[in-house]
């Protein structure tokens, strides 16, 4: 069962046509959504950002936050998170439509929810916002699943073409939640090597496939299959998360790596295989970057429908 979840505010967040992070990336998104008549719902606050934010995010630096966009500050910590005045509310939106596709995916079995929001979320650290990123939109859902939901075992795969640094420093010290991560390598933000595996308690939760520039479809089927789906399997988390950013995709402006539709869909597939094993299809996809704002929209579909077998019975992919 399939729905995509997204917010009015996360569209009205404009940076300006030269910054790549814009709102066409969601209305191309809804625009396809829409034609092949997949189920979506628009997200309105009800409350819940707020407590889960803190459970992820240093108070001080949430504060921080609101009051450089309330002063009208051109930026927060860096040249890559400018400021608007609709930042703040566009980032708790994400928050809040994240957790309201959590809360759908856990009614029941079988569900394959999509976030479809901006800001992205998986650079931003306990106290820091970096690469587009200020709340990190996974990582507030790990933790909502396991405080709300009481979810023990929670995994996040993240597929963005740049490392999600965030999300790994705020899980390497806990077993409870498993980060795998196969990107680009050396990158933006320059973590991710191999040898980052956790520590304390959380040593060998972390799982690091960095690959080289030019990496395509086969170099990352060899990564997923060979070394990431072993682990998470291994792990036997009752809820998968992913970071789906798709900007490994070839002719992605920001990304150097080259990955077809197809591999998009191949590994879709094989992700729904495994959360219908482990999870009781319990699958949420978050959406991180993809800047290609004509292919986004065909690439994130194709690899939402196979992650749910195709949106059929029987849980075959078909063109």
């Amino acid at each position: 069962m399939l729905r995509l979840f997204s917010s009015p505010a996360c569209r009205q967040h404009d940076l300006g046509p030269a910054f790549p992070e814009v709102p066409q990336r969601l209305e191309g998104i809804l625009r396809r959504v829409a034609e092949e008549k997949l189920p979506a719902e628009e997200v309105v606050a009800h409350g819940r950002a707020s407590e889960a934010i803190q459970r992820i995010h240093d108070p001080r630096y949430v504060d921080r936050f609101r009051r450089a966009v309330e002063r009208g500050d051109p930026l927060l910590d860096s040249a890559d998170n400018p400021l608007r005045p609709t930042t703040w509310e566009a980032a708790r939106a994400a928050v809040e439509t994240t957790l309201a596709a959590v809360d759908w995916m856990v009614e029941g079995s079988g569900r394959t929810a999509f976030s479809a929001v901006r800001p992205p979320g998986h650079h931003a650290e306990h106290g820091l916002a970096m690469g587009f990123c200020f709340f990190n939109n996974v990582a507030i859902a790990a933790e909502y699943l396991r405080r709300q939901h009481g979810v023990e075992r929670v995994a996040i795969f993240d597929f963005d073409v740049h490392h999600g640094n965030g999300t790994q420093h705020l899980f390497a010290a806990r077993r409870n939640v498993f980060f795998a991560s196969v990107h680009q390598y050396p990158f933006y933000p320059g973590t991710g090597a191999q040898s980052e595996i956790g520590h304390g308690e959380g040593e060998g939760a972390t799982l690091n496939v960095p690959l080289p520039a030019g990496a395509g479809d086969e170099e990352y089927r060899e990564a997923i299959e060979g070394k990431v789906l072993p682990a998470l399997r291994s792990f036997a988390p009752q809820v998968l998360l992913l970071s789906a950013g798709f900007d490994a995709w070839r002719d992605d402006p920001l990304g150097g790596m080259k990955v077809s539709k197809e591999g998009y869909r191949e590994w879709g597939l094989r992700l729904g295989e495994l959360a219908a094993d482990c999870c009781e299809g319990r699958l949420l996809a978050v959406l991180e970057g993809g800047y290609d704002r004509l292919a986004l929209p065909e690439l994130l579909t194709a690899h939402w429908r196979a992650l749910d077998g195709g949106g059929r019975p029987g849980g075959k992919e078909t063109d």
